[in-house]
């Protein structure tokens, strides 16, 4: 496709602050739960799961977290990333790669992962089942299918009312498919390197 995995201006940085900071942090600030079930859309380097499995422990919060990806990465490439500065953190990083498909995975006491070798297109994903979508799709130009009028609908039938929907993307089109499915759609300050990104609550 000629894209990057993530940002060339900081992979972390640019989690921590779309899904993290903009997803995790917001769902807690306005509901406090005890339990969070996240969807993310583009497992890919591992990068999100493991800052919300981070996220977790550090918050004594527990999350079930649904993943796919059409396309996983070999081992080579996943073993020689260096996110973690800590024995701890790389051990998290491997037991998420090395989790089995398409079976739940008990990563450490407050996460759990269930990882689909399936397109978003081809899964089956349960009617308002999750609190949190991580939607981390390659962009629009590079992967336009997943950006479609059907697989967005299909995704906002699996949030729960009141759920959140991020992405880093902002196009005009997502904001108007999103808010003709029912959500109430933000553009958010971007990143660095983006003007602007996207949250949307389904209401």
């Amino acid at each position: 496709m000629d894209e990057t995995y993530h940002s060339r201006h900081g992979a972390v940085q640019e989690s921590e602050y779309v899904f993290i900071d903009k997803g995790l942090n917001f769902l807690k600030a306005r509901d406090n739960p005890d339990l969070i079930s996240i969807l993310e859309v583009g497992f890919g380097t591992g990068l999100n799961a493991w800052l919300s499995l981070q996220w977790a422990v550090e918050r004594k919060i527990q999350i079930r977290y649904n993943t796919l990806e059409t396309f996983p990465l070999q081992e080579e490439i996943w073993k020689s990333l260096n996110y973690y500065s800590d024995p701890e953190g790389a051990e998290q990083f491997r037991k998420l790669h090395a989790a089995p498909w398409q079976v739940w995975s008990e990563i450490n006491s407050s996460f759990m992962v269930y990882k689909e070798n399936k397109s978003l297109q081809s899964v089956s994903l349960i009617p308002s089942n999750f609190d949190l979508i991580y939607f981390d799709a390659f962009a629009p130009n590079k992967q336009p299918e997943m950006w479609e009028m059907p697989v967005l609908e299909k995704v906002v039938t699996a949030m729960k009312i009141s759920s959140v929907f991020v992405t880093y993307c902002a196009k005009g089109q997502l904001k108007r498919d999103l808010k003709s499915l029912g959500l109430k759609v933000e553009s958010l300050p971007g990143p660095p390197g983006k003007r602007e990104m996207v949250r949307a609550i389904k209401i």
